[in-house]
Formats: C-alpha cells, sequence, structure tokens
C-alpha cells in the first residue's frame, strides 16, 4: 500500500541566477504545491496536530532559472518498450527548449540507454525543430529504445564529455531507476547535470503518477479490441473471445478496456487471484445463460496456474508464462471434456497496441508533459519525474516513483465498477 505520508522533496543543483526569457505572469512559484490526498477523512489528522498535509511540488516554469540557456546543451533517451506518444514527448521537449528558452543544442541518444555508451557505436541523433516536424503522426519513436541497463559511470562519463546540462528519459519503472542512478553518479562528481524523467508505461503502474503517457491511447485501442471480440463471439453458438493484453503486474488496461466496452464478462488481472476450476464453472454457467462470453486478460495474471521459469528479460522483469495461449488451451479442453460444442477465438493485439501513434489526448498530454520536464529542467531540478496528480502537473522523486509498482486494489471502487460491469463473481478462487 502507499505510504500515508510520503515525501515529496525534490533534489535541486543549486540556486537559480538567470532570468526567465519566458513573458511574465506565467510562472509557479517554488511555493505552489498538490495535496497528495484528496478526502478531508485523509486530511483530517494533518490538520488536527497543525501538521502540512503530504503536498507534491508543482510542475511549471520558474521566474529564475539554473542554467544558463545560451550556453545549455541537452539530451533526449527513449527506453523500454514501445508506448504511443513516444514521438510527442520528443517533439515538446525539442521545440520547448527551442522556442521557449532559445537552446540550440538537443542530442537525441539512439536505442535506449546503450547510445549512452560509446561501446555500441550508436551516434547521437541531432534534434532541431526541423527534425521533429510531423513526428506526433507516426508510432514508435524515432530514436528507438532497447532494455535493459548500461554501465552508470560509463553513461554520465559520456554526458560529461558531451556538456550536457540536462537528460530527459522517457520510460517506465526500469528506465526511471537508471535515470535516478545516472542522477546519484553525476553527484557523487559534483557534475551539474540535471536528470528528468518522463513517465512512459502503458500498463499505467508507475507510483504516485496519476497517468503515464501512452495509456489513454492503450485503453482505447484495447475497447476496439474487444468490441470486435464481441461481434466474434455473439456470431457463434457458444462463442467465446479470449484477448490477451499487457499488464505484467498490474491490470489496468484489462480493466479499462471492460469499462469501456461495457461487453466484458470476465476480467483476469495479476490483482485477483482465481483458479482454473472456477473460472471454467462460472464460464460454462455465463454461456448456458447468453451462449457467447468474453474474456479479457492481462499478461501477469494467473502466473500461479503456470510453471514459474524464473528467468528474466533484459529489462530485470521475471519472464511471464503465456497466459492467453494457456486459458485458450484449458478452455477448449474442458468444453471437449464434458462433450459441449465451443467456438473459441484468441486475440492478442499487445504489440500492435503499444506500437500506434497517440490519441489527441494523449498528444495533448505528451506535449504538457513535455513542456514540464524542460521547465522542471531549466530551473535546476534533477532525479525526479513529471506527473500529474488530481489533473494537476506535478514533480515526483524518481525514488518515490519507483519505490513499487501502482496496482488495482481489489477492494476500491475502480475495480467495484469492473465487477459491476461483467457481472462475474468478485471470489473466482
Amino acid at each position: 500500500m502507499p505510504d500515508a505520508n510520503p515525501q515529496f522533496s525534490i533534489q535541486r543543483l543549486g540556486p537559480c541566477r538567470f532570468p526567465s526569457p519566458l513573458p511574465p505572469g506565467n510562472f509557479v512559484g517554488d511555493d505552489r504545491a498538490v495535496l497528495y490526498h484528496g478526502c478531508l477523512q485523509d486530511l483530517t489528522p494533518f490538520l488536527e496536530r497543525g501538521a502540512t498535509p503530504p503536498a507534491f511540488e508543482m510542475a511549471g516554469p520558474r521566474e529564475h532559472l539554473y542554467f544558463d540557456p545560451a550556453r545549455l546543451k541537452c539530451g533526449i533517451v527513449t527506453c523500454g518498450g514501445l508506448c504511443p506518444g513516444l514521438n510527442d514527448v520528443i517533439r515538446a521537449l525539442v521545440l520547448s527548449l527551442h522556442f521557449h528558452y532559445g537552446v540550440r543544442t538537443v542530442h537525441g541518444f539512439r536505442y535506449g540507454y546503450e547510445g549512452l555508451n560509446p561501446a555500441h557505436d550508436h551516434a547521437p541523433m541531432p534534434l532541431t525543430p526541423e527534425t521533429v516536424d510531423h513526428i506526433g503522426d507516426l508510432g514508435g519513436t524515432i530514436l528507438g529504445t532497447s532494455r535493459g541497463p548500461q554501465p552508470v559511470p560509463v553513461m554520465v562519463s559520456t554526458l560529461e564529455r558531451m556538456g550536457v546540462g540536462i537528460l530527459f528519459a522517457a520510460g517506465g519503472d526500469g528506465t526511471l531507476r537508471g535515470a535516478g542512478a545516472i542522477a546519484e553518479e553525476a553527484g557523487r562528481r559534483n557534475l551539474p547535470l540535471a536528470v528528468i524523467g518522463i513517465p512512459k508505461t502503458i500498463d499505467n503502474d508507475i507510483s504516485y503518477v496519476q497517468t503515464s503517457f501512452g495509456f489513454n491511447t492503450a485503453s482505447a485501442e484495447a475497447a476496439r479490441v474487444v468490441a470486435a471480440a464481441h461481434n466474434e463471439a455473439r456470431a457463434a453458438r457458444n462463442g467465446v473471445a479470449l484477448v490477451k493484453l499487457m499488464g505484467r503486474e498490474s491490470g489496468f488496461i484489462a480493466a479499462y478496456a471492460a469499462l469501456a466496452s461495457n461487453e466484458v464478462n470476465f476480467c483476469l488481472v495479476p490483482e485477483v487471484p482465481f483458479s482454473l476450476n472456477a473460472f471454467l464453472a462460472a464460464l460454462r454457467q455465463r454461456l448456458e445463460r447468453r451462449g457467447h462470453a468474453v474474456i479479457t486478460v492481462a499478461e501477469g495474471a494467473g502466473q500461479d496456474l503456470l510453471q514459474a521459469a524464473g528467468q528474466r528479460d533484459a529489462s530485470g522483469n521475471v519472464r511471464l508464462g503465456d497466459i492467453g495461449l494457456f486459458l485458450r488451451d484449458r478452455i477448449k479442453a474442458h468444453f471437449k471434456s464434458a462433450g459441449c460444442h465451443l467456438n473459441l477465438k484468441y486475440i492478442d493485439p499487445s504489440y500492435t497496441i503499444r506500437s500506434i501513434p497517440a490519441d489527441g489526448l494523449d498528444s495533448a498530454f505528451c506535449l504538457l508533459l513535455g513542456h514540464n520536464a524542460v521547465h522542471a529542467g531549466m530551473a535546476g531540478r534533477t532525479n525526479m519525474v513529471v506527473a500529474n496528480w488530481r489533473n494537476e502537473p506535478t514533480h515526483v522523486p524518481i525514488p518515490l516513483a519507483t519505490s513499487q509498482r501502482k496496482r488495482i486494489d481489489p477492494q476500491g471502487h475502480m475495480w467495484n465498477s469492473v465487477l459491476a460491469s461483467t457481472g462475474q463473481p468478485r471470489d473466482l478462487r
């Protein structure tokens, strides 16, 4: 569970001496904050003892800057899996640096953190307003990406040698841990390097971040897939559509797709355990009543039913068993042994969903995140993530954002809404 009194202090490189070139009236004071707790009952204990409730530092442009824009060089890196909106973030960063602050040198490091390790020989891509023109229309990332860490001292030495003052890192949990390690190494060297993270994961599993970019697009695309799956299921006698979606430890995409389509009958997520027998019994009852069924399953659901391999991928994540294929085969075998006719369609749109361009809502969100990341870096903030909380722009310390994965609360309002929408039993164990 999240800490009831988290500490949101943001590291700063030093005093801000340079006046911002932005017009007056747009600046956010350093005393502006966004409350962490949204309910009066949660705030009352702090108010009763005269304590300041926990609050995020509010994001936005500052009146004075740590860096001199005329002498500043910046770098951008995109890491981990693809996600809608990566190019939008790159574009927002470059345009804000160029037009808001007059920064003329921006290096795009190729293929994730590999681009900061000379051993991989990936030449940086010069990023200008012309380079990033129209890249928001493309899926993926023009910089490329990769998984896995690189030697932190080597990466920091590369940044130092190139004279980079701000590094912007777009990625999920592993990327942000790497960004935090870079910031800490730079601190040990007394190197004036700001490291700013932008939260990228369609799983929406970064702590103390309301929404990570790409999640809205992924959820909307997943809902369209589910709608097509429903058409397949109801067109056949005893039709079953099984849709596997991304979500290693957090089932937000599967849950939101179920809520958006309102056609899902079973939503299986990592946070809520289920047994095969109970699920199959409930599925059979559904088919007897209505003649068809739609199932969404997050990739990390039901891993206790599979033989754990114990291996890890390049990002350090445990390799998951394929719950989609497992359920497909078990459902078919169950109904065949019972002598029941079944028409099952299995759909796995995972890589299609994550590689599409961002929709309008996500594109706008990426622009705001990119602008706020630039504002934070120019003001000398470091080892932090730009985010949003209760629809307000915020700064989050990287150690706090990576302290644990954000997950669905099985007793919370959102999961209760999923149960109400699907009609599935609360307990499938």
